[in-house]
């Protein structure tokens, strides 16, 4: 298999969580939202598609742990899972937590309210219980 990595705009705009089966999970850098991302280790894996079927079944059951997972922590009202790839084009997908009250709703999170910095023991916290969730830790 070709040497896998993480796009650059992805690691400057996350925190690494760790590796399931197929994806890396990764917290958004913005505590407007409960925002992961799943991202497949699979080189030149650009979308859904570019998987096997193996692969697409495995992604669609890692994010439904991960939402399971995140839905369960923060008590939200809705989630959000889109695998869009418009700006880093490797496959990754969003799952993101949506409260009725958050700066965005109900309209789409990207480029409604400027990044907030994650409070260092909050985020933490986060992690660690989403790592116990989704068999991480």
């Amino acid at each position: 298999m070709p040497a896998w990595s993480l796009h650059p705009q992805l690691t400057q705009d996350t925190i690494d969580i760790g590796d399931l089966p197929l994806c890396r999970v990764l917290v958004i850098k913005d505590a407007n939202y409960p925002w992961l991302l799943l991202v497949p280790r699979r080189e030149d894996a650009i979308e859904i598609i570019d998987l096997d079927e193996v692969g697409q079944a495995q992604l669609m059951t890692e994010v439904s742990r991960v939402a399971r997972a995140l839905k369960e922590i923060t008590k939200c009202d809705k989630l959000n899972i889109a695998a869009l790839g418009n700006v880093v084009p490797q496959l990754h997908v969003h799952v993101i937590a949506r409260r009725k009250n958050d700066a965005a709703w109900p309209r789409p999170v990207w480029g409604v309210a400027p990044p907030l910095a994650h409070d260092a023991a909050e985020v933490q916290n986060f992690i660690n219980a989403l790592r116990r969730k989704i068999w991480l830790g």
